[in-house]
C-alpha cells in the first residue's frame, strides 16, 4: 500500500502565478441582452423591478440616481473634513486618501437606495472604493457607517484599503454577470459586468437565447438549457433550487469563483457558507454580524417544510407579499395552507397567543419570531431562523433573546418565567445545541462527545451539525477520527465538508482513504475540503485561490500551506503579499518573524518586528516577541 505521502500531490510549488482560471460552462453559455430587452416583451414585469431595491443596487451617477447632498456639503469627522461638491456637471468628493491627504475623487457610481445610498470612488484605474460617508435617505443627511473607529490612511479597514474594495468584496451582488478580473502580478482590476444593479438575468441566466427561444428559434444549440432557454428555471422547480439562488447573494459565503456564476449553479459549487461561528451567530444560531439571512433559514422548520424565498417576498418588486401579520396569517392561521400539511391550524394573531396588546409592537410575530438586529448604524435586518423565544437558554448561555430585546430592564429569569406561565404544557423548550456551542467556544477539547453528539443527529439542520464539527476543529484521536469519518459520507454537503475539517493534515492511511472518495464529490466545497485536507493541488482549489488573490485571508491560507510542505521561502512571500494589502494583518507579521527565525536570520527576524510594530504599535503579541530579542542583533 501507498503511504499517505505517495498519494498527496504537491500543491503546484504554492505559486497563484501558475493557477489557472476557473472554468466551466460560462464559455458555451448564451450571451446576456440586458434588462432593457426584457422589458419589450415583459413590461410590467420589469415595471415592478424597475423600482426595487435590486434595480438600484448599483448606478450610473445622474439627477435622478444620487440622492446624496452634493451642493457643496461638509462632513467633519475624527479631523477630517470632507466635501461633496459637483463641478461641471460631475459630483465630486474631496476626503482623506490612502497617504491620509486630502485628494479630489470623481463619483463613479451609487450603490443602494434605503435605507441608505453608499458612493464609490475610484482610487487607482479600475479600483473602486466603497466611501464609509453614507446617505441616511430617511433623514437625509451623510453620516459615518463605522463611528466607533478611527480609520487613517494605510489601514486594511480604511475606505481605501483591500476589505472596503467594491470589486472585491460588493459588486458581485450588485451586478449581472460580473467578472472581478484581478490581475494579480501588476495589482489591477479590469472588472466588467453584462449590466449594473441585479437585473433580470441575474437570477434567469443569460438571456440570448430565451430571446431567440420566443422569436421561434430552438435553444438546442446550447447544452443544459431548460425549454424556453434558461439556464434554470423557477416553474415548477424545488424549493432549493430558488433558495440557493436567492443565497447566492443573500449569504455570508466565500466564494469560489471571479464573479457571478450561471444562475442555476448549486450553491455548493460556487461558495463555502460561513458556519455557526462566533462573531457571525451567538450560540443558539441567532445572527450577531450581518449574515444576509441564508444560514439562518437554513435553521428553521419553515425551510425543512419547504417554504421557499417567494412564499414572503414578490421577486420582482423585492417587497413583502403583505404587511406586518397580514403576511403571517396567509399560512399561520386557522385555515392553514394546503401546501404545508403538518402545519397546526390555529389562532395566532391573538392576544392568547401573543399577550400584548392588539397593534403593539409585541402583538407582531417578526417582534418575537424575527429577532431584529442594525448594521450600517441605520440598517435594520430580521433574523430568519424564525425562532420560538427562548429566555430560558438566556439565561444559561448569555445570549440575546427577544424578550429582554424589549424588555430591557429585566433578566432573562423573568422571560423564561413569563413564557412558562404562558405556555405550560409547551414541547419546545426541550434541549437545545446553544450550551454545547456556548460552552466549546471557550474549550472545545471539554466538549467532544456532546459536540460529536450533535454533529450525528440528523433531526438537526445541516448548518448546525457542521458547525459542531467546525468547533471541534482539527483532531488526531482515534475515536474522534473514527466517528467523523463516517461524516465525510453525510447527505449534506456542509457537514461533508465540515467533517474533512476535522480529519485535515492527518496523515494516517484510513483517514487519507476516508477523505480521498470526496475529492470527486457531487459538490466544489467538498471537493475543495478534501483537497486542503490531502494538500492535493487540485485545478478547482487553486483556481478559487486565484480568483481570491486579492484577499489578504487567501495568502495566510496560502502561506498556512507552504509550511506544511516545508517551503519557507513561499510561506513567506505568501504572508508578506497579505501584510502589503493588510499592514494590520498582526497573524501575517508573526508567521514573518517566526519563519526568519526558524530558518536562522535572527537580523531578520528583528527587524520584521520593528517594521511590524511601526504599523502596530500597541499590538501586545508583537510587543512580546521585541521582548525576546535581549539584546539587537
Amino acid at each position: 500500500m501507498k503511504s499517505p505521502r505517495d498519494l498527496v500531490l504537491v500543491f503546484a510549488a504554492v505559486s497563484l502565478t501558475n493557477a489557472v482560471a476557473a472554468t466551466g460552462s460560462e464559455a458555451q453559455a448564451p450571451a446576456y441582452i440586458g434588462s432593457e430587452a426584457c422589458a419589450e416583451c415583459h413590461a410590467d414585469t420589469a415595471s415592478a423591478w424597475a423600482g426595487s431595491h435590486h434595480a438600484w443596487a448599483w448606478n450610473q451617477p445622474s439627477e435622478a440616481t444620487v440622492l446624496g447632498d452634493f451642493d457643496d456639503a461638509v462632513v467633519r469627522r475624527k479631523g477630517v473634513i470632507t466635501r461633496f461638491f459637483r463641478r461641471d456637471g460631475r459630483y465630486v468628493v474631496e476626503t482623506d486618501g490612502p497617504d491620509g491627504r486630502l485628494t479630489e475623487y470623481q463619483v463613479h457610481s451609487t450603490a443602494g437606495v434605503e435605507p441608505l445610498q453608499q458612493i464609490l470612488l475610484e482610487t487607482a484605474p479600475g479600483r473602486l472604493q466603497a466611501l464609509d460617508l453614507a446617505w441616511d435617505s430617511g433623514r437625509q443627511r451623510w453620516y459615518d457607517l463605522y463611528p466607533d473607529q478611527v480609520l487613517n490612511g494605510g489601514d486594511g479597514l480604511h475606505w481605501t484599503g483591500p476589505y472596503k474594495t467594491w470589486n472585491a468584496r460588493c459588486a458581485e451582488c450588485h451586478a449581472t454577470g460580473y467578472r472581478k478580473n484581478y490581475d494579480p502580478p501588476t495589482r489591477r482590476y479590469a472588472s466588467t459586468q453584462a449590466e449594473k444593479g441585479v437585473g433580470c438575468e441575474a437570477c434567469h441566466g443569460p438571456g440570448e437565447a430565451h430571446a431567440g427561444w420566443a422569436r421561434g428559434a430552438d435553444p438546442a444549440r446550447w447544452s443544459g438549457l431548460t425549454l424556453e432557454g434558461f439556464t434554470i428555471g423557477f416553474s415548477g422547480a424545488s424549493a432549493a433550487t430558488e433558495i440557493q439562488q436567492c443565497a447566492g447573494c443573500h449569504a455570508r459565503r466565500d466564494p469560489f469563483g471571479d464573479g457571478n456564476p450561471l444562475p442555476g449553479t448549486p450553491f455548493h459549487d460556487a461558495y463555502r457558507l460561513a458556519l455557526l461561528r462566533d462573531g457571525l451567530y451567538h450560540a443558539d444560531g441567532a445572527i450577531e454580524d450581518e449574515v444576509y439571512v441564508y444560514g439562518s433559514f437554513l435553521q428553521s422548520r419553515m425551510y425543512a417544510r419547504g417554504v421557499r424565498c417567494s412564499d414572503c417576498h414578490d421577486p420582482h418588486t423585492a417587497r413583502l407579499k403583505a404587511e406586518d401579520n397580514a403576511l403571517c396569517t396567509r399560512c399561520h392561521s386557522p385555515a392553514g395552507n394546503s401546501r404545508y400539511p403538518s402545519l397546526r391550524k390555529a389562532v395566532y394573531d391573538s392576544p392568547s397567543h401573543h399577550f400584548h396588546a392588539p397593534g403593539s409592537d409585541g402583538a407582531m410575530c417578526k417582534s418575537c419570531h424575527m429577532s431584529e438586529r442594525v448594521y450600517m448604524v441605520i440598517d435594520v435586518r430580521h433574523d430568519h431562523g424564525f425562532r420560538i423565544p427562548r429566555p430560558d437558554l438566556s439565561a444559561k448561555t448569555g445570549t440575546p433573546n427577544v424578550c429582554t430585546d424589549c424588555h430591557a430592564d429585566r433578566p432573562a429569569v423573568w422571560a423564561a418565567e413569563a413564557i412558562a406561565g404562558w405556555f405550560p404544557d409547551s414541547a419546545r423548550r426541550g434541549s437545545h445545541f446553544s450550551p454545547a456551542f456556548a460552552a466549546a467556544r471557550k474549550h472545545p477539547e471539554a466538549l467532544t462527545k456532546n459536540l460529536l453528539a450533535i454533529a450525528g443527529d440528523d433531526d438537526l439542520p445541516g448548518i448546525v451539525r457542521a458547525t459542531a464539527l467546525d468547533l471541534i476543529g482539527r483532531r488526531d484521536e482515534a475515536s474522534v477520527r473514527s466517528r467523523v469519518g463516517t461524516l465525510v459520507r453525510d447527505e449534506d454537503p456542509l457537514v461533508r465538508a465540515a467533517a474533512i475539517g476535522v480529519l485535515d493534515g492527518a496523515s494516517y492511511p484510513d483517514t487519507v482513504q476516508q477523505i480521498l472518495p470526496a475529492l470527486e464529490d457531487q459538490y466544489m466545497a467538498v471537493r475543495i475540503a478534501a483537497a486542503r485536507a490531502l494538500r492535493v493541488a487540485s485545478d478547482e482549489w487553486r483556481a478559487s485561490l486565484w480568483a481570491k488573490a486579492d484577499f489578504p485571508e487567501t495568502h495566510m491560507v496560502i502561506g498556512g500551506t507552504a509550511l506544511v510542505l516545508r517551503d519557507p521561502p513561499a510561506a513567506e512571500r505568501a504572508f508578506r503579499e497579505a501584510i502589503r494589502q493588510d499592514p494590520q494583518l498582526v497573524d501575517a507579521w508573526t508567521m514573518v518573524i517566526r519563519i526568519r527565525a526558524a530558518v536562522g536570520d535572527r537580523e531578520g527576524a528583528y527587524a520584521a518586528t520593528i517594521e511590524a510594530l511601526a504599523v502596530n504599535p500597541n499590538d501586545p503579541a508583537l510587543g512580546s516577541m521585541l521582548e525576546q530579542f535581549d539584546e539587537v542583533p
